[in-house]
């Protein structure tokens, strides 16, 4: 077996960056080599889209945290070394080639931030907004506005994934129930103010398709003072015993059983429709009304329209079609796709450059899909540094050195772990005690991490 010795960049510092380091360092580790690996970051703390990308009433991501927080969490005895490089961004800060001169490899995980477009007449009005921009505003997102308006009663969302639930749960759900949460406090004065009374989802197929998870679905139930309300015409013809598999057995028997019970008169609804495909937006200065094309099952499994036609009137509409891959300045793009051009991770036509993650392969699939994703790159990365395919770096020295020649403030694991007390201080001095309070504006995350970390 080869022994290598590899010097590494990541760019992109979410769980498939900090998942293909870990897998990287394993790797070199047991073939007794030796290993550097710089995980960069345009974000000045790690962790990604599940710092930025998931509900803060969300615990159970806890779990996920603990876990890359003990990936990059120091040195190990076989000498393992992943540095965290944050609030530095790739084609702003530093070039991808400059990257490439100073690493053996080079791993683009940037994964997808932006939402994918719906093509349809009136999008671009006011009040028609991207749910990617929702998340990040609700978790806090350095780089979002700080307000978000809240003055409609009644709210469409459209899509049939996680990411429209949780989207209808925060915007359904009352605020003073995310008191509790790391939720940002100028979050908590948004959802305070918020006038909605209806948040209706809408789903372009049938209940026995629905891309949920059973536990985000059953999550809607436990919210206090919302009824969920369904339509019973939608179930026509939907038999539970047929469900493809489990996950959607046990998640038709949860919408059959809310079907079964009487509205509870609470303050908020939550409407779920399906068989809804979104034909236009209207209004005349900004969102009044929203209009589907009711849809039904094809022949080939695909749905048809039926010919029919309904409005609804609400004041927002929230898109959550999707995500939408983010390009890295320097390396080629199908902007078809949204991803890098790539084989098996392996980026087309250029030695020693390789992606993951949603960047990769598409912004689909959950945690498990990014672990086993990452270890085919890996695995490919592993086998050309093995094989002498990997060229020898051409400019040597600490990237730091060239950061600092820049005046770039970026920040360090120490940095993260001294914000990230910062934020936990702030929680226990709250009024109402959390476990954090997430600092947002980037330049106090900075400061916190700058002034409390040794910045080499």
């Amino acid at each position: 077996m080869t022994s290598l010795s590899l010097r590494v960049a990541i760019v992109g510092a979410g769980p498939a960056g900090i998942y293909a380091g870990n897998l990287l360092a394993g790797a070199v580790a047991d073939r007794g080599g030796d290993i550097g690996i710089d995980l960069f970051e345009s974000l000045p703390a790690p962790y990604g889209l599940i710092r930025y990308g998931v509900a803060p009433d969300h615990p159970r991501i806890k779990g996920i945290v603990n876990s890359l927080h003990e990936m990059l969490n120091g040195d190990d005895e076989a000498g393992r070394i992943i540095r965290f490089i944050g609030n530095v961004e790739v084609g702003r800060d530093i070039a991808l080639d400059e990257l490439r001169e100073r690493y053996h490899a080079v791993i683009l995980a940037t994964g997808a931030l932006r939402d994918a477009a719906l093509d349809v007449p009136g999008v671009e009005l006011p009040g028609s907004y991207g749910a990617a921009d929702f998340v990040a505003w609700y978790d806090g997102h350095p780089d979002v506005p700080r307000t978000w308006p809240l003055e409609a009663q009644s709210v469409a969302v459209i899509g049939n994934g996680n990411v429209a639930l949780d989207v209808a749960r925060v915007l359904a759900k009352h605020a003073e129930d995310f008191r509790s949460t790391e939720v940002p406090d100028n979050v908590l004065a948004g959802l305070e103010s918020s006038a909605v009374t209806d948040v209706h989802v809408f789903g372009r197929r049938g209940p026995a398709d629905i891309k949920f998870t059973p536990i985000e679905l059953r999550e809607l139930g436990e919210l206090r003072d919302v009824d969920i309300v369904l339509h019973d015409e939608d179930f026509d013809g939907v038999d539970p015993a047929a469900a493809p598999n489990n996950q959607v057995k046990i998640m038709l028997r949860t919408l059959n059983k809310w079907r079964e019970q009487p509205a509870g008169g609470a303050s908020r609804r939550l409407h779920l429709h399906f068989w809804h495909s979104p034909v236009e937006l209207s209004g005349s200065d900004r969102v009044e009304s929203l209009r589907f094309a009711r849809t039904a099952p094809g022949p080939d499994g695909t749905v048809v329209p039926t010919g029919e036609e309904r409005e609804y009137e609400v004041q927002a509409v929230y898109r959550a079609v999707g995500y939408y891959g983010t390009r890295v300045s320097g390396a080629d793009f199908d902007t078809r796709r949204g991803v890098v051009p790539n084989d098996e991770g392996r980026v087309a036509g250029e030695s020693g450059l390789y992606a993951t993650g949603w960047i990769k392969r598409g912004p689909v699939g959950l945690i498990g899909h990014t672990k086993s994703d990452a270890l085919e790159t890996i695995g490919h990365l592993v086998a050309d540094a093995e094989s002498g395919a990997l060229s020898e770096p051409s400019v040597h020295g600490d990237v730091l050195e060239l950061l600092e020649e820049r005046e770039t403030e970026y920040t360090t694991w120490d940095g993260w772990l001294a914000l990230d007390a910062h934020e936990r201080a702030l929680g226990e001095g709250h009024e109402h005690t959390r476990e954090r309070v997430k600092v947002v504006p980037r330049d106090e995350q900075v400061a916190a991490s700058r002034s409390g970390a040794l910045v080499p």
